[in-house]
C-alpha cells in the first residue's frame, strides 16, 4: 500500500510469477536480406549485358554474311566495271600572261576532246552535269574552268565530250606563273573532271555519288604569236607599182621608148613576187600545236562524310 492509502501496481508477469519485478528490454532491430527474386535480379544484370552484347555482334555477323552474298552474287551476274575516260587531244588556243610583277594576271583557253566508254554489258551509268578545271601540273596554276552537260550512258556506249576551258584577266601567282607557264615549248597541264554518278540495273536506280576523273602528264605548247615582219614586206611590195610610172616619165623622150616599156611588166614581177612566199610562210605559225593523244584517266569515287570530302 501506498503513503496514501492506495495499492500500488505491479507488473502482470512478476505477480503471476511471484518473483522480483523485470525491467522492459527493447528488443534489437536487424535489418532482413532481401527476398530470393531481388537476389536473383542482381546476379543477372552483368548476364543481361552479356547477353545483349552477344545478340548485337551476332546480327551484325549475320547482316554482314547477308551483304557479301548479295554482293557476291550482284557480281556474278552482271560483273560491273568502271567507267574508262581517254583523253584523245587537247591543244591550247589562246595564252597570254600579263607583265605585271605584283598580280599578273592570265587568259587562256584549252580545247580538250574526252572520249568515255561503258565496257559493261547489263550496267547503265547516268552523270549529272561535268565541271571541268585544268591547272598546271607542276604549282596547280588554274587556267581555267567550264561546265560539260551531263548524259545516259548505254551499256557498251561511247561517248565523245567536247569542251573549251577558259579563262580571262584571272589574276594568279606571279613565282608560279611564271615557272610554269612557257610562251615557246611545251608544259604539263592536268586536267579534272568532277559529277554525280549512279547506275542502272533494269528497272532499278541506284543513288548517286561523286566521281572524279583525273588526266594527268598532259604536254601542252602554247599558241605562236602572229608574225609582224612578214606584213611589212606585203606592204613594200604594194608601193612598187606606183614608183614605175614616175620611172617613165624621164625616159618619154629617149628613142629607146619600146625598151623601158618592157622593163615594166619585169618590175611588176620582180614585186609581186614575195607576195606568195609570204601566205606560204604565214601558214605553219597560225597552226594550233597538238598535244598528247590517247591519255587514260583515272576515275576516283569521292566520298562526302560531314563537311570532309576523300
Amino acid at each position: 500500500m501506498s503513503s496514501n492509502g492506495k495499492p500500488t501496481p505491479q507488473p502482470p508477469a512478476a505477480a503471476a510469477a511471484g518473483g522480483p519485478p523485470k525491467m522492459y528490454q527493447r528488443p534489437i532491430y536487424r535489418p532482413q536480406q532481401g527476398g530470393g527474386k531481388r537476389r536473383r535480379g542482381g546476379r543477372s544484370c552483368p548476364f543481361s549485358c552479356c547477353c545483349c552484347f552477344f545478340w548485337s555482334v551476332l546480327v551484325i555477323l549475320l547482316l554482314a554474311f547477308i551483304a557479301a552474298v548479295v554482293g557476291g552474287a550482284f557480281y556474278l551476274m552482271y560483273r560491273p566495271h568502271r567507267p574508262a575516260f581517254t583523253l584523245s587531244a587537247a591543244r591550247v588556243s589562246k595564252l597570254s600572261l600579263s607583265s605585271s610583277a605584283a598580280a599578273p594576271t592570265l587568259t587562256s583557253a584549252v580545247q580538250f576532246t574526252l572520249t568515255a566508254k561503258n565496257p559493261n554489258k547489263k550496267l547503265v551509268y547516268f552523270y549529272d552535269d561535268f565541271t571541268v578545271t585544268a591547272a598546271t601540273a607542276a604549282n596547280g596554276v588554274p587556267l581555267g574552268e567550264a561546265a560539260v552537260p551531263g548524259f545516259a550512258h548505254e551499256a557498251g556506249n561511247i561517248t565523245v565530250i567536247n569542251g573549251t576551258v577558259s579563262a580571262s584577266a584571272l589574276t594568279v601567282d606571279p613565282a608560279a606563273a611564271s615557272s610554269d607557264i612557257k610562251k615557246s615549248g611545251s608544259f604539263p597541264i592536268t586536267l579534272d573532271l568532277e559529277t554525280k554518278a549512279g547506275v542502272k540495273v533494269g528497272g532499278l536506280k541506284t543513288k548517286k555519288i561523286g566521281i572524279r576523273v583525273h588526266c594527268e602528264d598532259i604536254k601542252v605548247t602554247a599558241p605562236a604569236p602572229p608574225p609582224l615582219a612578214k606584213k611589212k614586206k606585203l606592204t613594200k611590195g604594194a608601193d612598187a607599182p606606183s614608183k614605175s610610172p614616175a620611172a617613165k616619165k624621164p625616159a618619154a623622150d629617149a628613142p629607146s621608148k619600146s625598151k623601158s616599156v618592157a622593163d615594166a611588166p619585169s618590175a611588176k614581177a620582180v614585186a609581186d613576187a614575195p607576195a606568195p612566199a609570204a601566205v606560204a610562210d604565214d601558214a605553219p605559225a597560225t597552226a594550233e600545236a597538238a598535244t598528247t593523244v590517247a591519255r587514260v584517266c583515272q576515275v576516283r569515287i569521292r566520298v562526302k562524310i560531314w563537311k570532309w570530302t576523300f
